[in-house]
């Protein structure tokens, strides 16, 4: 069987989780002899290809990469819809002529693939690796900041969350530029969703980017419901979100898989300093400052905060972290090859992920509980699913720095109750798990 993985993006130069994921994936059908091919592509303003399709190796398996500068989207409806990708996709599709399509996300080839596969009639299966499905943002995140349960029936709230995002942009209108706080963003979206079809505005720029908003949930929805034979839900609470929003094809929740030295953590020495730990994207809806914070209450020289993540993510947040941190024992360590995970997880006693939105089943999660360190995360559903409260880990109120703070005092201040939780703190799941159960569902969905 010859399975194609459609995704955004991939190695080697991007390497997060759903990229991760795929990998996996693919490394596991290959050695259990099927043929895989990843279908990929260059965001639009990365550096440019030498023509609108390449092709390469990762790994010995094979990727075509559609340039998506030569195939730029100019409104928001291209971003999720893109009818100029219908050729391309088409002629890469009937090149590989895979017997089926695994989509692990359509950011870049937009849905349109997936009118793509049903003219071709190749069975399509998806996993749903975030809450692209119906949220514009794919982080459930509202303009205020609020965690949200998808687009409202008249799409307003999704309209204030396009605006508050595009007024950081010098380049945005004037009128979208007010758009700044979150109060007038849900103003200014409710006034252009009541006023755009007023006489002299009807059909004009105004209407038309709200226009692609509202219908973005009901395209998606019609082509997912028409085209997906089955999908992958990586937690029940993903699953659910996607069901309340309209998604009515079948799905099945499997955890995701981690390949990580499950060696025992090393014991720590009399008088060691407890190591607080952070990894991932340093970016607001990251919470990185509402750690910085926490960390500041703590009593001094009481534990040691080292953050990995790049640091040219967000300059300007960037600056407010090292500020947050100046005369702190913090240390800001950068990026790390994936490879070493293991090494950097095995000195941390205790990762933090305190983010703002609807994380779900982060790798950085499973991996750490993998490594027996463990973890302290927000009260989202899509991380509380793997938490054992006292057995490894706890969970403290989303945005709330005193709630993180609290927990944090607790367990610094009790360091051999936090070095034992590494003994009960594990994750079993291998890649090959997850890959051997995903491919099951080709079967069990024909």
């Amino acid at each position: 069987m010859k399975i194609a993985f459609v995704i955004h993006c991939f190695f080697p130069q991007h390497f997060y989780g759903t990229e991760t994921y795929t990998l996996a994936l693919a490394r596991h059908y290959r050695n259990a002899g099927h043929e895989v091919v990843v279908l990929s592509a260059i965001f639009q303003g990365e550096p440019a290809a030498d023509g609108l399709i390449t092709r390469y190796e990762y790994e010995g398996i094979p990727v075509v990469c559609i340039d998506k500068n030569k195939v730029p989207h100019t409104r928001v409806k291209e971003t999720y819809y893109q009818p100029d990708m219908r050729p391309v996709l088409e002629q890469a599709l009937r090149e590989v002529q895979p017997d089926i399509v695994h989509v692990t996300h359509l950011i870049n080839h937009t849905a349109v693939v997936l009118e793509v596969t049903q003219r071709l009639g190749i069975p399509t299966y998806a996993t749903f690796t975030d809450f692209f499905g119906f949220c514009l943002n794919n982080k459930l995140e509202a303009a205020d900041g609020e965690l949200c349960r998808g687009p409202a029936p008249s799409r307003s709230n999704c309209v204030a969350c396009h605006l508050k995002d595009a007024a950081r942009s010098p380049y945005s209108e004037a009128w979208i530029r007010k758009a700044s706080t979150p109060r007038s963003a849900k103003w200014i979206a409710t006034a252009a969703n009541l006023g755009r079809r007023l006489p002299g505005m009807r059909g004009g720029a105004v209407d038309g980017l709200v226009e692609d908003i509202v219908r973005r949930p009901d395209t998606l929805q019609g082509l997912y419901n028409g085209t997906y034979r089955g999908a992958v839900a990586p937690t029940r609470f993903l699953k659910k979100a996607y069901e309340a929003n309209g998604i009515a094809v079948p799905m099945q929740d499997i955890w995701f898989g981690v390949d990580i030295d499950r060696s025992p953590k090393p014991v720590r020495p009399a008088g060691h300093r407890p190591v607080i730990g952070f990894i991932g994207q340093i970016a607001p809806h990251k919470g990185t400052d509402l750690l910085l914070k926490a960390f500041q209450r703590l009593p001094q020289n009481s534990a040691e905060l080292r953050i990995y993540g790049p640091a040219d993510q967000d300059p300007a947040y960037m600056e407010t972290l090292k500020a947050l941190a100046e005369g702190q024992q913090v240390r800001f360590e950068g990026t790390f090859p994936s490879e070493k995970m293991a090494d950097v997880l095995r000195a941390i006693d205790l990762l933090v992920i305190p983010s703002r939105w609807y994380e779900n089943s982060p790798l950085v999660l499973l991996n750490s509980l993998a490594t027996h360190t463990p973890v302290l995360v927000s009260n989202v559903e899509g991380m509380t699913e793997f938490l054992e409260p006292g057995r490894n880990g706890y969970a403290f109120e989303r945005g709330s720095v005193d709630s993180l703070a609290q927990q944090l005092g607790k367990l610094v201040g009790a360091p051999q109750e936090l070095y034992q939780l590494a003994r009960t703190t594990h994750y079993a799941r291998t890649p090959d798990m997850m890959a051997e159960e995903t491919l099951s569902i080709y079967k069990s969905l024909q």
